[in-house]
């Protein structure tokens, strides 16, 4: 089961903190830098490339560390699963209770009539820092997935 699982893990959470590394150093510093007007569009066009996309990496990598976590045959093995599993389930949650929010309210805006006091509403620098969260609990869940495999070796 470990040669079916381990693979799976490195694969959904290498691809999870990819897409997040690349919104942590390109996306995010580029919408801060776009003028109102221009931030809603991109943000809109952004968030339909990265979806279904990050979902499935980072659930991917959860389910296989977490079945992982309960089958391992090593009890190294079964510590590392289980952190990374805990790692991603706080991604996730970050992802849904914090970025998701601000995907759907952004999405729902109309770029040629935002609302007035949208100065005040722009949830830029907070979509920023929550991303940056998850994305630190996504690549430190990779480094652990990698640890398993040298733990293995």
């Amino acid at each position: 089961m470990e040669q079916l699982l381990v693979p799976l893990a490195l694969l959904g959470s290498g691809l999870a903190a990819g897409g997040l590394m690349i919104s942590s150093l390109g996306g995010a510093p580029l919408l801060l830098t776009l003028p109102t007007d221009q931030y809603v569009p991109v943000h809109q066009f952004l968030v339909t490339r990265f979806d279904p996309f990050m979902p499935i990496s980072l659930c991917g990598a959860l389910v296989a560390d977490a079945i992982l976590a309960f089958t391992a045959a090593t009890a190294i093995v079964h510590v590392l699963a289980g952190t990374a599993a805990a790692l991603l389930v706080i991604a996730v949650v970050v992802s849904l209770t914090k970025n998701v929010p601000i995907n759907k309210w952004v999405s729902r805006l109309d770029p040629s009539a935002l609302p007035e006091d949208f100065e005040r509403l722009d949830p830029r620098v907070r979509w920023r820092n929550w991303n940056l969260v998850r994305t630190a609990l996504a690549v430190t869940a990779l480094f652990v997935n990698v640890s398993i495999v040298a733990a293995l070796l």
